[in-house]
């Protein structure tokens, strides 16, 4: 007597559909046997790649391994369902709903691999440009979760518009009609969307942070807020600039907060009747004054040129610090010590000055020619 007449087994060739009994309980084994392959799989490979993690220079690794964890249980049911349909006589017109079924929540699990990766790393990228940042913090949030909602937004619509096709939806027209529609809003609110799009341009290129001293054309102020459509500013007179975005996005901007030193130059000019050795010591008291000034480093001074009515002198100095107050207290510092030295070697600063030549008279200064002048005149007062 064989084993399956004692055990009395013929139960499973009982027909279910076009399968015996038998397959069904073969293919629903294979089906779990797959979907805890896979479920093992998964912890293996997180285990394996979390010590990688560690030492990659890839910022978002982390990201990419708690991303594995959303994958969830009907994800590995329905690659072992599929799997395990291998054991099946499927009917034909069953196999594609199968087919279909299966890819859908293969395109789910997808979209939400790409949700779940594109919040972590934009919240760990806004954290990263947080540090240091001393702006109100809901600021940040927000603009930071317009970021992520953007991206998911297009990953959902995405995976929405490839499950449809999979279902045999024709989506040629639906997206024709979607481009025609997002045409006609883009047109109607262009100027927002300029606005917005901007305001991403500059919270991923960060031309500015909040706290920062910047000139944009011909205001300059302290940037107070960077918003979804503008910017405001807080001008050295008190007043609130505010800025759109594309405006800001196409202006040349001039960032003084992000400048570790301040590199000056300072013109002077000694008039044209100084003795020669008395020119050739200016370039060195000019360096006296820079390195007897603390906070400053000398870069160089020269004789630069014959000007209109001076000898002109160009120096060149560095502030070592950012502070614009700092820069005045050492510019004062300096140009103080210049006039000092320039009373001690007799030396004198030179000013604008013209010739006044009467003909038949010997040309004087202007200063002299007005001085005589006066006098004649009060003279002439007097005689009467």
């Amino acid at each position: 007597m064989t084993v399956l007449a004692i055990l009395d087994l013929t139960f499973l060739d009982w027909k279910l559909g076009p399968s015996p009994l038998r397959d069904w309980l073969v293919a629903l084994g294979v089906a779990l046997a797959v979907a805890l392959a896979l479920r093992l799989a998964r912890t293996l490979l997180e285990r394996r790649i979390e010590p990688l993690v560690e030492r990659a220079r890839f910022e978002y690794a982390d990201a990419l391994v708690e991303t594995l964890q959303d994958t969830g249980w009907l994800f590995y049911l329905a690659i072992g369902a599929w799997t395990g349909s291998r054991f099946l006589d499927v009917p034909e017109k069953v196999a594609p709903w199968l087919r279909g079924a299966v890819v859908v929540v293969a395109l789910f699990q997808v979209g939400r691999w790409g949700h779940g990766f594109v919040r972590r790393a934009v919240e760990r990228w806004a954290g990263a440009r947080a540090e240091g940042d001393e702006g109100p913090r809901h600021e940040r949030q927000t603009m930071a979760a317009a970021v992520s909602f953007l991206f998911r937004l297009a990953i959902w619509a995405t995976v929405l518009l490839l499950v449809l096709a999979n279902l045999g939806v024709e989506i040629s027209g639906l997206i024709a009609g979607l481009g025609i529609g997002g045409v006609a809003a883009a047109l109607a609110v262009q100027n927002v969307l300029g606005d917005l799009f901007s305001s991403l341009s500059l919270y991923f290129d960060r031309p500015f942070d909040l706290g920062d001293f910047v000139i944009v054309d011909d205001f300059m102020g302290t940037v107070d807020r960077i918003g979804m459509r503008s910017t405001r500013l807080t001008s050295l007179g008190g007043e609130q600039l505010v800025f759109a975005n594309s405006d800001l996005a196409k202006s040349r901007i001039r960032n003084y907060k992000r400048m570790e030193e301040r590199r000056i130059v300072t013109g002077i000019g000694v008039v044209y009747g100084t003795p020669h050795e008395k020119v050739r010591q200016v370039p060195a008291i000019l360096r006296e004054a820079v390195e007897a000034t603390e906070g400053t480093r000398f870069d160089r001074a020269h004789f630069h040129r014959f000007g209109a009515y001076s000898l002109d002198f160009e120096l060149v100095w560095w502030v070592l610090s950012k502070e614009y107050d700092e820069f005045m207290e050492r510019q004062q510092a300096i140009l103080l010590h210049v006039h000092r030295r320039f009373e001690e070697e007799d030396i004198d600063f030179a000013f604008p000055t013209q010739t006044v030549q009467v003909e038949g008279q010997v040309p004087l200064e202007a200063g002299e020619g007005m001085r005589s002048m006066l006098r004649e005149g009060l003279r002439a007062d007097a005689a009467e």
